[in-house]
């Protein structure tokens, strides 16, 4: 696991081990950036179900000016400060523990809007349709601010998403990514 372009293009990330654990593959990473574009430049970037912040860490990369990494686990909040450190972007970088399901939305995010939120959950757990469908998910994006959101290919994401819509989806295999929006940004 590494990152793929931008100023730390080919540092090699600290991976987390357990069986639950499935990184982005270099291919997918490299299209939804590609996707994203210019996008990522001087983006608010949020990083959820965060793992090793390979992300939030490409964003940051390839010009994101900051990045919160969110993640329940200590040992993958350890992971991420390394690999923080690791990039050289302490400065650029938060780290919040905290279960997504908990009933408050951690300070770190609280009053803030961000550019690119990354949501890539373990599958087959239904943890993207339960983010997504949460009242006030879109109330993090900035003005033209988009979710990607990595899936399982047979996972359906729900109809009614709170304010949110699916611009665009890529199928790989087994994984799909899909690009949101606000409702009333789509273009």
């Amino acid at each position: 696991m590494r990152i793929i372009s931008g100023i730390c293009r080919g540092r090699k990330l600290t991976p987390l081990k357990g069986l639950d654990i499935r990184p982005t593959t270099d291919r997918i990473k490299e299209t939804l950036f590609n996707i994203l574009g210019p996008r990522v430049r001087h983006a608010q970037v949020l990083d959820l179900f965060a793992g090793t912040g390979a992300l939030g860490l490409e964003a940051l990369s390839r010009g994101a000016v900051h990045a919160v990494f969110l993640d329940r686990s200590d040992t993958a909040c350890d992971i991420i400060r390394q690999n923080i450190d690791g990039c050289g972007f302490s400065e650029q970088a938060t780290v919040v523990r905290q279960d997504l399901f908990s009933p408050r939305s951690p300070a770190a995010i609280v009053s803030r809007q961000f550019d690119l939120i990354f949501l890539d959950p373990p599958y087959d757990n239904g943890y993207v349709s339960k983010i997504l469908e949460q009242k006030n998910l879109a109330s993090f994006l900035s003005e033209n601010g988009i979710i990607v959101a990595e899936h399982a290919a047979h996972e359906i994401l729900p109809s009614s998403l709170n304010g949110l819509d699916i611009f665009r989806q890529k199928k790989y295999s087994r994984t799909t990514i899909s690009f949101l929006t606000r409702t009333q940004d789509i273009a």
